[in-house]
């Protein structure tokens, strides 16, 4: 079978596999206080373009949301997010399991809106039993979504503007910012995520690490304590070297983001075939993850071959499925995945399958 389900299934990039190999048998001080995970920490802040800037290093995705919202929220407040959000879908009850409720708002793109978050939040204090429901305080977004959208600099400036006027934290989850930072059309760099959210992670399980996740504290008052609450939610790693030796590899010589430009042009090599094909997408997007509408017939015949994500049906003959390119994708598989498409979307007239083309 071909993966074309996540960006996570490879190990980790090569230059990672050699410097852990390189470093293997050194000792160092435990816990992340040692000199290569103080090296990786100024090359996040060099990039970001602030070295006032606190960089602490996690294993994973659900781990650091979790210890970052609990950090940033008294037990009576709560995070605001898309309803597609990852918080919302895909941690189990994890940041509920700390006390604090995730509230949703609608979205058909994965992205929340600054004029959302106003609503929200003046409709809350605007309530006469206001202290009987839970208090928004902090705003989750990701860039890229859950649906591969991505943010522009207008929307985070409105976003980062709104939510400081009302008093509330900014937080971006980072799990695939390297496939947005390289996505053609992104305008938005380190620096402006640094000047406009209060916490914000650049991902790594998902863009070339091993595992690991580095958490990027612009707001002084959420720096504050932050290594206990990272003890506190179990993720602390005793050899914690080997995040710092990850994340230092990936910070050198643009790698992070030149890496996830092999998966974005992959990825569009596919969105290439199936706008030839004529097929119509769940959500447009310009990253690593693809949603194209296809029929059933189609899918059956793919799933022989390639593994892929459902996303929803769309009626009664079609479905919205996910493809995932990664940093480690084959051009092969690629290739071959793009051909299967072509003979299955034209199979005898070169017509399309999908009827709305």
């Amino acid at each position: 079978m071909i993966y074309f389900n996540n960006d996570y299934c490879e190990g980790c990039h090569e230059k990672i596999l050699e410097a852990l190999v390189k470093t293997n048998l050194i000792q160092t001080p435990g816990y992340g206080e040692d000199d290569i995970c103080a090296s990786a920490a100024g090359k996040i802040q060099a990039l970001c373009g602030r070295e006032d800037v606190a960089v602490h290093f996690l294993v994973g995705g659900t781990q650091t949301n979790q210890t970052v919202i609990s950090a940033a929220l008294r037990p009576h407040q709560g995070a605001l997010c898309a309803v597609s959000g990852h918080i919302a879908c895909h941690e189990t009850g994890a940041i509920e399991a700390t006390g604090h409720k995730v509230l949703t708002v609608p979205s058909e793109d994965g992205k929340i809106t600054a004029r959302q978050v106003r609503q929200v939040v003046l409709a809350h204090r605007a309530d006469p039993s206001f202290e009987h429901t839970v208090q928004p305080k902090l705003v989750y977004i990701s860039n890229p979504s859950e649906l591969g959208t991505l943010y522009t600099l207008e929307e985070l400036e409105n976003l980062s503007a709104t939510c400081h006027e009302l008093g509330l934290y900014l937080f971006l989850d980072g799990a695939r910012l390297g496939y947005g930072l390289a996505s053609r059309g992104n305008d938005v760099t380190l620096p402006d995520l640094a000047r406009l959210c209060d916490v914000f992670y650049i991902g790594g399980t998902k863009v070339g690490a091993l595992f690991g996740e580095a958490v990027v504290i612009t707001n002084p008052t959420l720096k504050e304590d932050f290594r206990y609450l990272i003890k506190r939610h179990g993720g602390m790693l005793a050899k914690g070297r080997l995040l710092g030796i990850q994340f230092d590899t990936l910070m050198t010589d643009n790698l992070y983001v030149s890496i996830a430009a092999h998966a974005v042009h992959l990825a569009d090599r596919i969105r290439e075939t199936l706008d030839k094909c004529g097929v119509p997408y769940l959500v447009p997007g310009v990253t690593n993850q693809i949603f194209p509408i296809l029929p059933d017939a189609v899918l059956e015949e793919l799933g022989k071959t390639y593994v892929f994500c459902e996303q929803e049906r769309v009626d009664g003959t079609h479905r919205a499925i996910r493809f995932c390119t990664s940093w480690g994708t084959l051009e092969e598989n690629v290739q071959a995945l793009c051909d299967d498409l072509r003979i299955l979307l034209y199979p005898v007239n070169l017509q399309p399958v999908h009827p709305n083309v």
